[in-house]
């Protein structure tokens, strides 16, 4: 190659004019750029050569000024258009008389950049270009508009966060929705770390991100993992730092689909034909409904009524949403879907549209209402000695509290016989099931409720209207569960095995209370559900079913279908077999929900927790975690919460001592303690 020719190379992908200097061995030339920077180039780094005159590197600077006004990249398309019809290749050079009628160095160099740089119109073959074809060029043109429009998307997107890493307001789009979805999905994975102990280290190896995820925290300079994508999340506004990642993981629906909640205005707005034509009007008897303040959706009631032969009959009426629906429709799918309402510290997520749930289907106060009524008499033991079923009309009179009922039976209320009544009746009940075996287990059970980033924690009372309601509940169920038996009706059955407790040698050796009761309770077998009875030996009862949350339960809403239906002469809407796979549809379902619910508990305790790390909390010693490390269970006596705690030196169970938290860290389900001697804390307090 002759010094002074002008070739063009690539440094780094970018275009580069140099002259030849001189050889560099036997192949290889020296090139110095417009820099007076020397390269040692081979013969196939580079790509074009200027032929018809030399040049010196101080040359190049005006040659490219010379090349500059020939590139207009749309004069490709009037070339294309000439040549396309016989597909005739085309050099540089002839390129350059076609466009510029010129064969100049500089024009033949400037036709050489067009068609090496264009993407659309012509592809390179050896050392000349042939013209795509048509079809081909649509279909490039297609991609580059495509690309163009993703391009635009993706800068309005990092514009559109950038405004909400400032903390304005701003209106999401809809891709905008599809990519913060994808970073949701890919962030409740953080949720495996309590769910199967995975490590933070190894979460993105064993989840790696999906290309739309890896694409968004690459274009945004933050780490894909699912720590990054939760971070991006809380910062953007779309999560709080406190999201359920717990919810969000699991298959439970939050929102209802829409075509549920039209269905349910339908029902509001033209409810069906009632199928019970013949309800018995109960609508003269005084009727208590007793709930936490808080509850919306009120599926019990209570009354009490004096009988011309001197005895006394309970009823207990039950919320009748089978009112409002029918098996197998929309509203029953879905709450089919959900298996329960869902209770969190946060809120519920319900199992029907709140617009039913919390209206038509609820016993509300002063309004005449569709009920499931259970008339039951007993005897002076506390068994069941006669009871009746009916679909019915009620008007609740009372919307009480539990407080409210407390302070009742306290009081001794003259104007509220029927109240005191019931919880005599209660007693006498309690007394007969334990009687009949039931087994008696107090541990304390906190309630976590988060209201505007406040946490409170109280532990549930055990008071006398509680165990009144649970004893009229427990009753009721024993009532549906034999008339089903009676009558051969398959139900969704609730029966628990005999436990086989520790000897009462060795119970007698574990302190009294919270300790002997937790050993206790290790020993209790889960509940089970069949579609015949079978004896719930933990209530003390031959046969049971649940029937009294028919709102909130769907096994609850299972039975009100099969006894209404039998009530009314009807077939049954769930052979045996039908029943059976439905409540092993469901029974799966409240396995995850009430996984979710304890692991959420978990979570606020754990901050509720972390936010006081100052407070010392006097706590016992319920069990042996792992004695041989001296991790051991323990419960904070305050809260009612019951965590674990690895201890220094040696403890016994039951010894009360007094802690405070040293480290905890709800997202990565972390608690310890550490114990604080009682010349500390008396320090700390004075």
């Amino acid at each position: 190659m002759e010094k002074g020719t002008l070739v063009e190379f690539r440094v780094q992908g970018d275009r580069r004019l140099g002259v030849v200097d001189r050889p560099d061995g036997k192949t290889r030339w020296f090139v110095v750029d417009e820099r007076g920077q020397s390269h040692s180039l081979a013969p196939r780094q580079i790509t074009y050569t200027v032929n018809g005159q030399t040049y010196k590197s101080s040359e190049i600077t005006k040659f490219l000024e010379q090349v500059q006004p020939y590139l207009d990249p749309s004069s490709l398309e009037v070339a294309w258009e000439l040549l396309v019809e016989d597909g005739e290749t085309v050099s540089p050079a002839e390129m350059a008389n076609l466009l510029f009628s010129e064969s100049e160095p500089a024009p033949c160099y400037a036709a050489h950049c067009l068609l090496s740089d264009d993407k659309l119109y012509f592809k390179q073959k050896a050392d000349a270009y042939e013209p795509r074809t048509a079809a081909q060029v649509a279909e490039r043109k297609h991609q580059i508009e495509v690309e163009a429009l993703k391009a635009k998307g993706q800068q309005e997107f990092l514009t559109r966060v950038e405004q909400a890493l400032k903390g304005e307001a701003v209106e999401w789009q809809r891709h905008d929705r599809q990519r913060l979805e994808a970073l949701e999905k890919y962030a409740a994975l953080l949720a495996d770390i309590v769910r199967m102990g995975v490590s933070y280290d190894t979460l993105p190896r064993a989840y790696p991100p999906p290309a739309p995820v890896l694409e968004t925290m690459n274009m945004l300079g933050r780490p894909a993992t699912p720590q990054g994508a939760f971070q991006l999340l809380i910062d953007l506004g779309w999560w709080s730092p406190y999201e359920n990642l717990f919810l969000r993981r699991s298959s439970i629906p939050v929102q209802f689909p829409s075509k549920v909640l039209e269905v349910a205005q339908q029902r509001l707005d033209s409810p069906t034909t009632d199928l019970d034509v013949n309800r018995l009007d109960l609508t003269h008897l005084k009727v208590y409904t007793i709930d936490d303040e808080s509850t919306t959706e009120i599926d019990d009631g209570l009354s009490w009524e004096s009988l011309s032969d001197g005895r006394e009959r309970l009823w207990t009426h039950i919320a009748d949403p089978t009112r409002w629906l029918e098996p197998e429709d929309d509203l029953d799918l879905e709450a089919r879907k959900r298996g329960s309402t869902v209770y969190l510290p946060t809120g519920m997520v319900p199992m029907f549209p709140e617009i039913l749930a919390t209206g038509p289907m609820s016993l509300v106060q002063g309004r005449i209402c569709c009920a499931l009524s259970f008339g039951i008499i007993l005897d002076s033991n506390g068994a069941v000695e006669d009871y009746s079923i009916h679909a019915s009309l009620i008007k609740p009179t009372y919307r009480l509290t539990y407080e409210d009922v407390d302070e009742m039976l306290e009081l001794g209320v003259q104007a509220e016989p029927e109240i005191a009544a019931i919880a005599t009746w209660a007693k006498k009940r309690k007394s007969w099931r334990y009687n009949q075996g039931a087994i008696s287990i107090n541990m304390p059970e906190a309630m976590i409720k988060v209201k505007d980033d406040e946490i409170s924690i109280d532990i549930l009372d055990d008071s006398s209207s509680r165990q009144l309601v649970a004893e009229m509940m427990i009753l009721t169920g024993e009532v549906a569960a034999r008339y089903g038996q009676t009558h051969n009706i398959p139900l969704p059955f609730r029966g628990q095995p005999q436990p086989e407790l520790p000897p009462e040698e060795e119970l007698i050796q574990l302190p009294a209370g919270f300790v002997r009761s937790c050993a206790m309770r290790r020993c209790m077998p889960k509940s089970e559900m069949s579609i015949t009875p079978v004896r719930h030996a933990g209530l003390g009862l031959d046969t049971y079913t649940q029937a009294t949350s028919p709102i909130r339960r769907y096994s609850d809403l299972l039975t009100h279908f099969q006894l209404k239906a039998h009530l009314r002469g009807e077939v049954l809407p769930f052979s045996a077999e039908q029943l059976k796979e439905v409540m092993m549809t469901v029974s799966t379902i409240t396995q995850e929900l009430t996984m979710v619910e304890r692991q959420t508990n978990r979570y606020w305790a754990l901050e509720y927790l972390r936010r006081n790390p100052e407070q010392i909390w006097p706590v016992t010693v319920l069990m042996w975690l792992r004695e041989d490390s001296n991790l051991a269970l323990i419960l904070l006596e305050d809260l009612g919460l019951q965590l674990p705690m690895s201890f220094k030196r040696s403890v016994v169970l039951g010894e009360q001592l007094l802690v405070k938290v040293s480290i905890a860290d709800p997202q990565k389900d972390m608690i310890q303690f550490q114990e604080i001697m009682y010349q500390e804390a008396q320090s700390v307090t004075n």
